[in-house]
């Protein structure tokens, strides 16, 4: 008999499993973001946290608009097949563009802010402890000057049209609301996208809406009591669009409001511009320019970049000098803080903020291309 082999396993050895302990394996930015944002594809699509809510605003749109198009395929073969046809394709173009809208509008970045590891300045610090803080500080937008507020969850001094949304828990550019049907803020990169969603979801809603009507007539005769009677699928579609159509469209009616007079919907509601100057309005074509032919910025934040690790010595530190002065960072405070040039770090992360300079107005990437500078009251 032949001798049997031994398997010899090589244990660890006490350097390698401490090496092991002591070094993690390398997260990306998204990982580690202490928003509420939901990552899918690695980092490559940002959600909000209310995603889930895409599968009602789906089934709401594509079930009668695919409804619509199966009827109009089974009447080819029956009447006008050139005519119905015709109606298919498109049905079925608008239907394409109305969920491709709502997933760029969904999935992309909306222009979240980069958060602060600590406070601007020190001697802002110093201010943390004592509460001894300026309630607003004056800054100056194309002559007018209004307000910026300190955001104390993200540790910076909000660019002007910048807030902070409670529900995704990050301060954006040039916020305009937070979109429940799409499950993500409405801001200065997806904004675009979000007129493209409600203005083809409007179009679809009165294309299937008239054809409807057109269909039943031409097959069924001008008696609409034999019309209702004979067709219950087309009365059903023609019930619904005409409900939809008031709230999507009505949507659609009052965005193009904003834009041409270039507010938000959170400036509307809360600054009412109709009764004082706006310091954003460039003139109606101006302003139709800086919505549909401006190049969209780049996100401020690579969420697939690797972060860069330090020690929690040094968070634990900064943490406990905030809880201090205010009790838990989750509170929402309407400070104002000097601007500075800091970083962020929550379990690793490490994040550059943006940077205001006088010198640099001109070329500032601030929404709606506005130049500014800031003025202590």
């Amino acid at each position: 008999m032949g001798k049997k082999r031994g398997h010899v396993h090589n244990a660890p050895s006490n350097d390698e499993t401490m090496f092991s302990s002591q070094d993690p394996k390398p997260k990306r930015i998204y990982q580690l973001w202490p928003g509420n944002n939901r990552f899918c594809c690695g980092g490559r699509l940002v959600f909000g946290p209310d995603a889930s809510s895409l599968l009602l605003t789906t089934s709401m749109i594509g079930a009668p608009a695919l409804t619509f198009s199966i009827r109009m395929a089974f009447m080819i073969g029956k009447t006008s097949p050139v005519f119905h046809s015709l109606i298919l394709i498109g049905s079925l173009l608008l239907i394409v563009l109305d969920f491709t809208f709502l997933f760029l509008t969904s999935s992309r970045d909306p222009g979240i802010i980069p958060r602060n590891k600590e406070a601007p300045e020190s001697e802002a610090l110093n201010m943390l402890r004592n509460t001894k803080l300026p309630r607003t500080k004056d800054v100056l937008v194309n002559g007018y000057t209004v307000k910026v507020k300190f955001c104390e969850t993200c540790l910076l001094y909000r660019p002007p049209r910048a807030s902070h949304c409670s529900i995704c828990n990050n301060c954006v550019q040039r916020f305009d609301h937070h979109c429940p049907w799409v499950g993500q803020c409405i801001a200065l990169r997806n904004y675009w996208y979000f007129i493209c969603f409600i203005s083809t979801s409007t179009l679809l809603c009165l294309y299937v809406f008239v054809f409807s009507w057109v269909s039943m007539l031409e097959v069924h005769g001008k008696m609409l009591l034999m019309v209702i009677t004979d067709d219950i699928i087309f009365i059903v579609l023609i019930l619904y669009c005409f409900v939809v159509v008031w709230f999507v469209g009505g949507l659609t009616v009052f965005h193009l409001y904003l834009i041409c007079t270039n507010q938000t919907t959170y400036e509307s509601f809360r600054y009412r511009y109709d009764k004082k100057e706006n310091p954003y309005g460039k003139g109606l074509f101006k302003n139709l320019l800086e919505v549909f032919f401006s190049r969209i910025p780049p996100p401020m934040i690579n969420f697939r970049d690797w972060a860069q690790e330090e020690s929690d010595s040094e968070v634990g530190s900064i943490a406990s000098e905030l809880d201090r002065a205010f009790g838990p960072r989750g509170g929402r405070y309407d400070m104002e803080l000097e601007i500075g040039d800091c970083k962020n770090n929550r379990g690793g992360l490490h994040l550059k903020t943006l940077e205001y300079d006088d010198n640099k107005n001109k070329n500032s990437n601030i929404p709606g291309n506005s130049s500014f500078d800031v003025r202590s009251r």
